[in-house]
């Protein structure tokens, strides 16, 4: 056998097929980060190119993987140094706008934190429930100064004295009722004064009263209203009823009483009774206390003293 020539080895070689175009290599350019030791601060780009998938071989994505995590690592590790600001992942994304921040910066932030917790904590409780609360009070307070007000008026009740009555006419005649019934029939107009006295030193009072009663043997022979008035604080008024009875049938018990002449020459014991109704606006309709005053006096009637007043000082009680 002879060795083959060049030219032959040329020829037998198998024609080589035609080369593809190139595929286009892409580079990622990661900034470095500044340091801050006090050097000079500089901006470097690492270019690393990242070759097509499709042109790579299989274990090129591993060492590009390394590449970016190695020079990531690196860049994360550098920055960390001894008195500078730890970076947070959204600061690394950011790249150079944490450049210019300033260190009293962080401070801001903690102390604007420190409020917004405050206000929520201030937020925690609803506004409706300090309504109430102001409600409430305001009830309260107001319910104990209504009790206060009360209970220094309840002292100071009214004063009535009784001064004297005097009748004008007493007649005793012969009768008969509504149904037809003989029977004495008795009739008297009689003149009553009293005076009546507001002790309270705040308020004022509107008095009524029952119908002021004269009686002879349980049998109201008489009767008078006292007309509805207001007393002012402190103050005081003599009060004047006129107690009248027009006929009114005894029943019997006259017997004693009747005369040839219409009058009567015994002395008759009457009695006089009437409640005195006060009632005190110290606080509008909130607060107002009543009081009530019972009088019962004992008169006798003496034919000789008619027109002449008879005093009634030692003659009543108060209840």
């Amino acid at each position: 056998m002879h060795a083959k020539t060049d030219s032959e080895v040329t020829s037998l070689a198998p024609s080589s097929p035609t080369r593809s175009p190139r595929r286009p290599v892409y580079y990622v350019q990661s900034p470095s980060r500044d340091s801050h030791d006090g050097e000079k601060t500089t901006t470097s780009f690492h270019s690393t190119p990242v070759i097509s998938p499709m042109g790579s071989p299989p274990h090129s994505h591993s060492s590009v993987g390394r590449h970016s995590r190695e020079s990531s690592s690196s860049r994360f590790s550098g920055s960390l140094k001894p008195g500078s600001r730890k970076i947070s992942p959204n600061d690394a994304s950011r790249g150079g706008q944490s450049k210019g921040q300033k260190p009293w910066k962080e401070c801001d932030v903690i102390e604007e934190e420190g409020l917004l917790d405050d206000e929520e904590r201030r937020k925690g409780i609803p506004r409706r429930c300090y309504i109430l609360a102001f409600v409430l009070g305001f009830f309260v307070l107001f319910s104990l100064f209504s009790l206060i007000l009360w209970g220094a008026s309840k002292p100071q009740k009214p004063k009535i004295t009784m001064k004297s009555i005097k009748f004008e006419e007493l007649k005793i005649q012969a009768g008969s009722d509504s149904t037809g019934v003989a029977t004495d029939m008795i009739t008297m107009n009689s003149t009553v004064k009293m005076i009546y006295r507001n002790t309270g030193t705040f308020f004022g009072v509107h008095v009524t009263s029952t119908p002021v009663d004269l009686s002879y043997s349980q049998i109201n022979i008489a009767s008078g209203n006292i007309k509805n008035f207001y007393q002012s604080r402190k103050s005081q008024r003599s009060v004047t009823v006129v107690v009248t009875g027009n006929k009114i049938p005894l029943y019997g018990s006259g017997a004693g009483l009747s005369s040839s002449t219409g009058t009567t020459t015994l002395p008759v014991a009457l009695k006089l009774n009437f409640v005195v109704r006060s009632k005190a606006y110290v606080l509008g309709k909130l607060v107002k206390p009543k009081f009530y005053k019972k009088i019962q006096c004992t008169v006798t009637f003496d034919p000789k003293k008619l027109n002449v007043p008879i005093s009634l000082k030692n003659s009543c009680t108060y209840d």
